[in-house]
């Protein structure tokens, strides 16, 4: 079993900051690309960042120069720093992660996601 878990979600004002955190556990052999996701109300979810397990990272243009995905390989762990927040921002956060198990399954897992509310 793998789990994902996401903190640091919470309301800020707008141009605020807020750092969001995912810890991956359980029966992991490798990580390779981790990401975040984003789902606003009526919306899709959307990709937000991701990060390759030797660190290039890609952003949707949305939070390009605002936002910065980073990870620690050895702790199984991926990071969002999110700073000059718009109210547009406001969503549930998800991160993911391609896994390879211990019994070398490859899955893609996903944490259960954390409110992100920017208020004007």
């Amino acid at each position: 079993q793998v789990q994902l878990v996401e903190s640091g979600g919470g309301l800020v004002q707008a141009g605020g900051s807020l750092r969001l955190s995912c810890a991956a556990s359980g029966r992991i052999l490798r990580i390779n690309d981790m990401g975040w996701y984003r789902q606003a109300p009526g919306k899709q979810r959307e990709l937000v960042a991701g990060i390759t397990r030797g660190g290039s990272t890609n952003y949707a243009d949305s939070v390009k120069g605002r936002f910065t995905i980073s990870r620690d390989n050895a702790k199984n762990m991926v990071y969002l720093q999110m700073s000059s927040l718009k109210p547009e921002d406001t969503a549930v956060y998800y991160c993911n992660a391609g896994i390879v198990s211990t019994s070398w399954s490859s899955f893609t897992s996903w944490g259960q996601g954390t409110q992100v509310t920017v208020s004007s």
